[in-house]
């Protein structure tokens, strides 16, 4: 589902990413470790098309990312602090994003926002969201149109021990229906439990261990 090769990145003469070569199937949750600063964001960003590669190529389902598309087809983000208009609800904030691509309607937002643990009818506006109901929020996002591909960037985040629970069950549940998904992770425990395989990014270098 996705193939990279010979990737790297060079920013201000730095090497953010280096030599990547790194194949993630479908139907599996693949890890990314690393401390912070180590490459991983960066090469998700790559993978979305938000950043372009100095060399090589990143192929999602057949499709070259910068070349055949500038942005792969079908997939679900979280990168770094999702961003809402902090004055809207949760729902009105997903309805806004819903209606550019006119997927889905009012009721399957509702439905994904109970999927998350969160009630679609409440009226208080993002912006007095625990970090946890935000993060909640941001996977709703990522999850609302059934993409086949989800790229999460520390998707628990803020979450309380329930709330790791839930999207655990939650993230197992997508890869039995065939999702590819790719997770970003400081917990040893999320790695363990959610992961078929583990990369470990160290210096833009990645080496799987698992």
């Amino acid at each position: 589902m996705i193939k990279i090769c010979d990737l790297c990145l060079v920013i201000k003469k730095t090497e953010i990413l280096k030599n990547i070569n790194a194949e993630f199937k479908q139907g599996e949750i693949h890890g990314l470790i690393g401390r912070n600063g180590s490459g991983k964001t960066m090469l998700m960003k790559c993978i979305c098309g938000f950043v372009r590669p100095t060399s090589g190529e990143i192929t999602v389902a057949g499709k070259r990312i910068g070349k055949d598309c500038d942005f792969p087809e079908n997939v679900g983000i979280i990168i770094e602090t999702p961003g809402f208009i902090p004055y809207y609800s949760g729902y009105k904030n997903l309805k806004l994003l819903a209606d550019l691509n006119k997927k889905i309607n009012g009721e399957q937002i509702r439905e994904t926002m109970r999927k998350v643990g969160l009630d679609p009818d409440l009226k208080r506006h993002v912006r007095k969201y625990s970090l946890g109901m935000r993060q909640r929020l941001g996977l709703a996002q990522a999850i609302m149109e059934n993409p086949d591909i989800l790229i999460l960037d520390e998707p628990m985040n803020g979450l309380d021990k329930d709330g790791v629970g839930d999207m655990r069950e939650y993230l197992l549940e997508l890869k039995n229906q065939g999702k590819t998904i790719i997770i970003a992770s400081h917990s040893a425990e999320d790695i363990e439990v959610l992961c078929d395989t583990v990369s470990e990014m160290d210096k833009g270098i990645l080496t799987k261990i698992k």
